[in-house]
């Protein structure tokens, strides 16, 4: 098998239709700086493709013969531990379930593969997924170590794994402070811990896409005990969010839903925004309710996190903390903009723990943050920061 050039982002499509397959290949190949190297009727072929050639990116069918995508991830991942297999799989429940174990496993991402060939051609919208989130999950990052922080803020560099006491340390500090960033030689800027800031918060807000079900397994836990609603969006198709609203209260224990219109938002339940709507807040009376909105994809998205938060700030103002999780793209980034300017807090993935640093690296790049952390640490730092979440 010929090698492509090292700039290329090399695919791999595994899906047990002939026709399926040839119609994805062709978009792929159609687009810059992307090959399909190879593809396979079954997870068996996919792992033997594997091994003779290095890939980027394996899109892999849920339901196949030999061997199903479920059981051929950990195998592919034994072959080459660095694949991102992204799961491209039709829109039923049953594979919505699939797809959570198998991102699970270690597939980095879902996108909901068309239930026809003629929805693939009609549907323009499926192709800028599909091409995008190859280019966002498989092209190779550079990252550089170029900028150090001055030698008295060394205490919060973040991106060295600093510890929890060491971030506290920002809350007697009343100017920015800065910290060492590995991408393209950049600082990030946190802003000053109460700038703007007063009380608890009244709303905890969450994006993430990219990895980001795993890392709302690990982070929701934490928020046990909570007084106030938790918002989430989460990139994901229809359905699929519906059942990451069930895994997440089953394996949490914490009240979780797919947000609805005209919910009102409850204390200490999690709302999640439902696939294929934006979901927005407004008032009613003297309750905060959910808005669905069916309008134009934002940052190639829909759900999307920056309209969740513009709407949020507009509501809650100062009394808000948002979190921006592992994910591709800069969605979350204007949004963060707008808790800022009404006085609320941001805090962000690092980029060491995140599948994809786009979004929290976005936001931390922006300045819009007052702490950038390891996601094991997030849910501590929100239990002891002085905004006691409880």
């Amino acid at each position: 098998m010929e090698s492509s050039s090292p700039a290329t982002v090399k695919v791999m499509i595994v899906d047990d239709s002939a026709v399926i397959r040839g119609f994805l290949g062709k978009m792929i190949d159609s687009a810059p700086d992307f090959e399909v190297l190879s593809s396979a009727a079954d997870g068996q072929v996919a792992i033997s493709n594997l091994k003779k050639e290095r890939y980027d990116i394996i899109l892999l069918d849920v339901e196949m013969p030999v061997m199903d995508g479920l059981t051929a991830i950990p195998l592919l991942l034994e072959v080459q531990p660095d694949i991102k297999i992204i799961m491209c799989s039709t829109l039923t429940s049953e594979n919505a379930e699939t797809t959570l174990k198998a991102l699970a496993l270690g597939a980095v991402d879902c996108i909901a593969k068309p239930s026809t060939t003629q929805d693939i051609y009609a549907k323009d919208t499926f192709r800028n997924i599909l091409t995008h989130t190859i280019k966002e999950i498989g092209t190779p990052k550079k990252f550089t170590n170029k900028t150090t922080p001055p030698a008295d803020l060394l205490p919060i560099a973040r991106s060295t794994g600093a510890s929890i006491r060491q971030a506290s340390q920002q809350e007697s500090s009343s100017s920015a402070q800065f910290t060492s960033l590995n991408r393209t030689g950049k600082q990030i800027k946190l802003r000053p811990p109460h700038e703007g800031f007063s009380g608890k918060p009244d709303i905890l807000a969450i994006g993430s896409s990219t990895g980001g079900p795993n890392a709302l397994f690990e982070l929701i836990p934490n928020l046990k005990g909570i007084q106030i609603p938790v918002i989430i969006t989460q990139h994901m198709p229809p359905t699929f969010t519906r059942i990451l609203a069930e895994h997440l209260q089953k394996q949490t224990g914490m009240t979780t839903v797919e947000g609805a219109e005209g919910m009102p938002l409850m204390p200490g339940r999690i709302h999640i925004a439902p696939g294929g709507f934006h979901m927005l807040l407004r008032k009613n009376g003297a309750a905060t309710v959910i808005e669905l909105d069916d309008g134009p994809m934002e940052n190639f998205c829909r759900p999307a996190v920056d309209p969740m938060l513009r709407s949020a700030a507009k509501i809650y103002g100062s009394r808000i903390m948002t979190v921006i999780l592992t994910g591709m793209g800069q969605d979350g980034m204007m949004g963060a903009r707008d808790i800022v300017a009404a006085g609320g807090r941001v805090i962000a993935q690092d980029e060491q723990s995140s599948v994809v640093w786009g979004m929290p690296g976005a936001v931390a790049i922006d300045g819009s943050c007052s702490a950038v952390l390891p996601l094991k640490e997030i849910g501590p730092w929100l239990k002891n920061s002085s905004l006691r979440l409880g």
